[in-house]
């Protein structure tokens, strides 16, 4: 059963997995630095708090549902180097310190706001999901990147 990054334990530790980083950090596989990681992993919290990117439009929203939402959000973590959408592509250098930062205070607002908030959400891809399946996806994302970090 995957972790709830709902319970503040839970949240913290992946906090402090994140502070266990450096700007020195290397990937076991994968092309991004440290600082792109931590960028790409935002990326899924922009897409909720920040009016950054644009939604699909409706047939690739529908496509993303068909064919990408149950993998995102269903419990089997993410194997090693599989494709990522345009929106989490990090090609430019990115300041380790601002954006685990960033990241940082969004686990603590995602957390603080609770399960109960993103139940039944709307979804910048994938239409509403249900509190579990936010919780899916936003601890196998993190998980995925940190443990591809070393961490």
């Amino acid at each position: 059963m995957i972790k709830n990054i709902f319970d503040k334990e839970v949240s913290d530790a992946v906090i402090k997995r994140i502070n266990e980083l450096d700007k020195q950090s290397q990937g076991l596989w994968g092309k991004m630095s440290v600082g792109q990681m931590l960028a790409h992993c935002n990326v899924t919290y922009e897409f909720i708090y920040g009016n950054i990117h644009p939604r699909p439009h409706a047939f690739k929203r529908m496509i993303l549902t068909w064919i990408v939402k149950d993998a995102v959000v269903n419990e089997k973590p993410y194997k090693k180097n599989i494709p990522t959408g345009p929106e989490f592509k990090i090609k430019e250098s990115k300041d380790f310190a601002f954006e685990k930062g960033r990241l940082i205070d969004y686990i603590n607002k995602t957390q603080h706001l609770g399960q109960a908030y993103f139940d039944k959400k709307e979804s910048h891809s994938f239409g509403a999901l249900s509190g579990s399946e936010w919780n899916n996806m936003f601890y196998k994302h993190l998980d995925h990147h940190l443990t591809q970090f070393g961490v």
